[in-house]
Order: structure tokens, then sequence, then C-alpha cells
């Protein structure tokens, strides 16, 4: 089975319950100015998780469908939605069950780059541009490999909800690779990885332009600044189909 076949599950919701809905507000409201859409403009949240963006992207006012393959985060995702009536649908990010075509497709907070074959990855792009209206906008938010490998946290520990939670961290064969140990008195320890390959900025402009998606921006942060490959936490691609 592959590594986000297993990691997506109870016990994530655990390791990243302090990723908020107010923070996804905060982050939506910047990229509502870089999508330019008009109220009710339908947008597909790719990997959407526990739907945190999708339903502010909804509060927003605009018409939401959340797509990922965990149903575990579904259901989270569901539990939480209480007004928003954003549309869920259990779905693999390079093969989407979805016909209709959206004004934006947004895929955020490094929600790419899992698959070990590089063709792989590129169909995400690929369906991006299959799901996307002509013109229509896209946005990809993904790590920025050179600030990644200057500020890894080798290990890490903490404790939530009764559980010990230890984190290792490394770079190996291209991919940034996280080791998770869960402990809990009475039950036996419980393993996680995570892994995403490490594709630099001429490497997505690459997979993009194959894809017939236009590049437009690169940002470094949510902050707006222009990317910055030394200094820059995040790369944050905007563009749109071409035709």
């Amino acid at each position: 089975m592959a590594w986000y076949q297993e990691s997506f599950g109870n016990d994530y919701l655990v390791v990243y319950k302090h990723r908020d809905l107010q923070g996804a507000y905060h982050e939506v409201k910047k990229m509502i100015d870089w999508l330019q859409l008009e109220q009710g403009a339908e947008v597909l949240d790719l990997c959407c998780g526990m739907g945190r963006h999708s339903m502010a992207l909804a509060e927003f006012g605009y018409k939401v469908t959340g797509v990922d393959l965990s149903e575990v985060l579904l259901q989270e995702a569901v539990k939480l939605d209480t007004d928003s009536h954003v549309e869920w649908l259990r779905g693999d990010m390079r093969e989407v069950p979805l016909e209709r075509q959206f004004d934006a497709v947004v895929n955020l907070f490094t929600s790419f780059g899992y698959f070990d074959e590089d063709e792989q990855n590129e169909r995400v792009f690929h369906e991006i541009h299959r799901l996307l209206k002509p013109g229509g906008k896209y946005i990809v938010d993904f790590m920025n490999p050179a600030y990644v490998k200057v500020h890894l946290v080798p290990q890490s520990e903490r404790t939530e909800e009764g559980m010990t939670i230890r984190e290792s961290r490394s770079i190996e064969d291209g991919c940034v690779r996280k080791r998770i140990v869960i402990s809990e008195q009475g039950k036996p320890e419980r393993h996680y990885v995570e892994q995403v390959k490490l594709y630099g900025r001429e490497a997505f402009e690459a997979m993009l332009t194959s894809a017939g998606l236009q590049l437009d921006h690169v940002y470094g942060g949510y902050d707006g600044q222009a990317y910055d490959e030394a200094n820059s936490s995040r790369m944050i691609f905007v563009g749109q189909r071409k035709g």
C-alpha cells in the first residue's frame, strides 16, 4: 500500500490538529485577489483534506467542490462543514471522477509530489488542465526545496491527547521524508511515513507548460512577496489554462 493510502487516517487528525480554519481563511483571502473570480464562480479544491480551504472559499461566495482520496479526512470535512454547502467527493488527484469544468482549481499546502514517478506527478497537472474551463485559473502551493534543505528540523517530539508523537525528517532520493511514530499507553506503537518529491521551480514550470497551463506569477508565500529561492518558504504558482 502506498504511503498516502496509510497516512491520511484517524491519527493524521491528531498529528495535524494545530492547522486551524482561521489560518485557512487568511490564506484564501489572499488567494481570491490572485484568482480574480466573480461571485458564484465554481472552484475545485484538489486534495482538500479536512476541507479548511474549501469551507473558507465557500464563505467568500464561491461554489466549491472538495476532492480527496482519504475517506477519513472527507468524513472530518463533512463533520466540520455545518453551513458552507461544499460538495465533497472522493477521488484520486490523477484521475478525478468529474466531467464538468471549473473557473478555478486550487492545490494547496504541498498536496503534490506524492508519487515516485515523475510522469504520475505530471498527470496531476494534465488533470488540472482538463478540469479547468478555457482561461480558468489555478493555484498550486508547494514547499520551496532550497528553503526546506536549510531549515529542515531533523527531530521533534510532542504530546497530543495522551499520545506521544515523534517525528524525524530527512532528505533522501530527491524527496523529503517524515517518519512519524505514535506511542499511546497500552497500545502498540504506530508508524507512518510521509514523502514528497522535491521539485524545484524549473521542473514545475516544465510540467505546467507540458500540461498546457500558462504560468503568470510565482509567489514566495501568502504575503504576496515574489518568490526568492534563498529566502521564500513556499513556491505558489498562479496561472491559467491556455485556450
